[in-house]
């Protein structure tokens, strides 16, 4: 399996765990430590205890907005190294009755280790910017 596909499928293995709403569901794929980067600043978590603080909002807000699901439209990925990639995307979300919901930039710095493929840097931008990393 290639380095592309290996985290693709980790992905979207994210993407159905998050899908779930539950914290404890998708914290796995993240690596201890990491970063969150987005318009109201850094979160810097230490480990996913930590990282759980940072979801409790945005999850009650989806559920509040009739949030069903995520998927992730990928643009573009980069293999940095043998254990680093950058995957470039928008992430979809919809409601039960499949309308969007909202769409939002994502860049992830994807970090191997003994365990696996795990999301070191987690990146929200605008989804319309078409600027794509070299």
């Amino acid at each position: 399996m290639t380095t592309q596909s290996e985290t693709a499928r980790v992905l979207a293995d994210y993407y159905a765990a998050f899908s779930t709403l539950d914290v404890q569901a998708f914290l796995p794929y993240f690596h201890e430590p990491c970063l969150l980067i987005g318009p109201d600043g850094m979160f810097p978590a230490s480990t996913h205890a930590v990282l759980a603080t940072a979801f409790t909002t945005p999850m009650e807000d989806l559920r509040s907005r009739g949030y069903d699901r995520s998927e992730l439209n990928v643009r573009h990925t980069k293999a940095l190294s043998e254990t680093a990639e950058l995957v470039t995307g928008i992430a979809m979300r919809y409601k039960a009755d499949g309308q969007v919901l909202e769409r939002v930039g994502v860049t992830y710095v994807m970090h191997k280790n003994n365990t696996g493929w795990k999301i070191a840097v987690l990146i929200l931008h605008d989804p319309n910017d078409d600027r794509t990393p070299a």
